[in-house]
């Protein structure tokens, strides 16, 4: 077995993992054990689909295979911060260096995106669509958690978590629709979760708004 083949098994494995994992967590109450658990392997899972793309990405660097490193660093980034939000001692702890790095990377590389998916719809290819879309998505988030960490501003930690994970579970969805749904447009088969998927993060940051900073964990 190559080390390519054996990379892009593992990535699939992983993101079955992660599609599984992430589904239970949102099925289950929130706080509970089972969510927690599944909450854990969904972002190992994730955290393996993104390592397991550089690999793939250094032996072909193709058009499609840049793109998923892009992709990867925009929804890893959905997940690492929802974490993040949970990892620190007291949810409205400052941000760490690691937090400032992950949000300059995933804004480089969200930039990176839309400028060259704007290239692409240019071109004549409605591919360029989703890049831009994704670049947008993701180079928002990243500016606003950057803007967060330098004014110290002390967010709703549920709110952030859940939305983060939720946005990190869309790319997961979105992986397998891109894989699995042949009949329906491109376009379509790769932006149809975020269509869905954004009304619920919004109803989330609804339900949860007038939750405490310093409320439980969940």
């Amino acid at each position: 077995m190559t080390v390519e083949t054996a990379a892009l098994w593992t990535h699939i494995a992983a993101g079955v993992a992660a599609l599984v994992a992430g589904g239970v967590a949102l099925a289950t109450e929130k706080g509970g054990r089972r969510h927690r658990r599944a909450g854990r392997v969904y972002v190992a899972a994730m955290a393996v689909v993104v390592a397991t793309v550089l690999p793939l990405f250094a032996l072909d660097p193709t058009f499609f295979r840049t793109f998923l490193l892009l992709v990867a660093v925009f929804s890893g980034y959905f997940a690492f911060s929802g974490y993040r939000v949970l990892a620190r001692e007291h949810p409205s702890d400052g941000p760490e260096t690691v937090d400032w790095a992950a949000a300059v990377a995933v804004v480089a590389a969200c930039v990176t995106l839309g400028a060259w998916g704007a290239i692409v719809v240019a071109s004549g290819d409605s591919f360029g669509v989703v890049m831009v879309v994704f670049g947008g998505i993701g180079g928002v988030l990243g500016t606003s958690d950057l803007r967060a960490y330098w004014r110290g501003t002390n967010r709703t930690w549920l709110v952030d978590h859940l939305s983060r994970m939720v946005g990190a579970y869309i790319a997961t969805v979105t992986a397998v629709s891109v894989v699995n749904i042949s009949m329906a447009p491109e376009v379509v088969a790769w932006l149809w979760p975020t269509a869905v998927g954004v009304p619920l993060i919004w109803y989330w940051q609804a339900e949860y708004a007038d939750v405490g900073p310093l409320a439980g964990r969940i």
